[in-house]
């Protein structure tokens, strides 16, 4: 087995909550009192623009929700969309122990607009841990497009054999596994733990 020097985390399901995902999105769209149904129509017809960078934020909502005067500003609901995001403590700390070994290059390999990625690195002190982050939105392509990966290896210089990716869906996973990366299907830290130590990954039980 090739030794690891580079792992590859998903954000959202992994570390923190989905910051956008369906959940997300009703509860606070629901908050503004603002029907679902209306915005999820509008949502779906932007939302490959907007994960990929091809929309900013301001624009997303000017099409999703600012089409018509509201009583309540773009910041307000901006505030409330980064506030649907929470940590998962235990994953947090399964890579705080990876980072604090200096002995592998931690990256994120996530779906995320731009400014809700950069407003969830900041928010959580991602930056703590990892020294890449590597987002749909900064890349404008997603998961689980084959060519991601391929990025991924391009942009840290690392062969797949060296890689691990970490991910909650099985179809993230798939196109990893056949670029020759090593793989973890996450369920919860202690499981996350026990699968990176029976990689050879230096961390604590």
């Amino acid at each position: 087995m090739s030794e690891i020097s580079t792992l590859f985390f998903d954000i959202g399901g992994v570390l923190l909550t989905n910051g956008w995902d369906r959940n997300s999105r009703r509860h606070c769209v629901e908050s503004f009192g603002l029907d679902f149904e209306e915005f999820r129509d509008r949502h779906e017809f932007v939302a490959d623009a907007f994960e990929t960078g091809r929309l900013t934020i301001d624009e997303y909502l000017e099409r999703t929700i600012f089409y018509r005067a509201r009583d309540f500003t773009i910041a307000d609901f901006l505030e409330a969309m980064v506030a649907e995001s929470q940590p998962y403590p235990d994953s947090l700390q399964v890579v705080a122990d990876l980072a604090g070994t200096g002995s592998y290059l931690l990256a994120t390999l996530n779906n995320e607009s731009r400014e809700l990625n950069e407003a969830r690195i900041e928010r959580f002190r991602l930056d703590r841990y990892f020294q890449l982050f590597l987002s749909s939105g900064f890349l404008g392509v997603k998961k689980p497009d084959q060519a991601i990966y391929r990025m991924a290896l391009q942009l840290t210089q690392r062969r797949p054999e060296e890689c691990v990716f970490v991910d909650d869906r099985d179809l993230n996973l798939e196109c990893a596994v056949t670029e020759g990366m090593h793989t973890i299907h996450y369920l919860n830290a202690g499981q996350l733990r026990k699968e990176l130590i029976a990689l050879g990954i230096e961390i604590e039980e």
